[in-house]
């Protein structure tokens, strides 16, 4: 008789697990996080979002989707897209002046907010960013892991964390992967954890929001009936300030 192996229950476990330890540690800077974010709206700004490489995906978590906040632009550069090359976004997002350049051509102003999505936390591109902005008087949110921080080489000379506003620790180890449990190789958590904490703000902020008798701009989702009627007003407000939206 063979017993086979439970290791999807044994990883649901560890991610089930990850993801209540991400919210607990962030209660309270999640609170803060929403009230910038309310802020921001209540100003008519604008929620910046950025990362590079598989950060990305946490970019696209948050840009006109179902749901999501139609006063988000996404800021980025195509090299910094593994699509556009694997090895050359590595690059990229390790060259200094890079994030500058996105900046001048995003704006950015003090009742904006900037959300910088990088785990590692360490490279030029997402702490010159954070830098930028909070120099610029902008808030600045960075979405990161302290732990991952503090054992990657700092190539920047600081990190993301140390540059924010307020940080949103996603808890992922150094290295990413998860399983199996003694010995990670596979399995990566970031994009589940970021993502979770993007949509645990977005509760906060409707709440606040709703508390405060406050408005949201947010999107519909165009595949059920009356999305695309939804949509059109968010698209005349904010195409002219998101070229992204087309």
């Amino acid at each position: 008789m063979t017993t086979e192996p439970v290791t999807d229950t044994d990883y649901g476990d560890v991610v089930r697990t990850h993801l209540t330890r991400v919210e607990q540690q962030n209660a309270a800077a999640l609170d803060d996080v929403a009230e910038l974010v309310l802020a921001s709206v209540r100003a008519d700004g604008m929620v910046l979002t950025a990362g590079a490489g598989h950060s990305l995906a946490a970019v696209a978590e948050t840009f006109y989707r179902a749901g999501g906040l139609a006063c988000v632009r996404p800021i980025y550069h195509p090299e910094l897209l593994p699509m556009h090359g694997a090895v050359s976004s590595t690059s990229a997002e390790r060259r200094s002046g890079l994030a500058a350049e996105v900046l001048r051509e995003a704006g950015l102003a003090a009742h904006d907010v900037l959300f910088v999505f990088s785990t590692s936390g360490v490279n030029p591109y997402p702490v010159e960013l954070a830098v930028l902005a909070a120099d610029a008087g902008c808030p600045v949110v960075a979405v990161t892991s302290v732990a991952a921080s503090a054992l990657a080489p700092r190539r920047a000379g600081t990190t993301l964390a140390e540059n924010a506003t307020v940080v949103l620790d996603n808890l992922v180890p150094p290295g990413d992967a998860t399983y199996p449990l003694a010995d990670p190789v596979t399995a990566a958590v970031s994009t589940i954890a970021t993502a979770f904490l993007w949509n645990l703000l977005m509760v906060r902020l409707f709440d606040k929001a709703a508390e405060a008798d406050v408005p949201l701009p947010l999107w519909r989702s165009a595949n059920v009936e009356g999305g695309d009627a939804a949509n059109a007003d968010l698209l005349r407000k904010y195409q002219t300030r998101v070229p992204q939206l087309g």
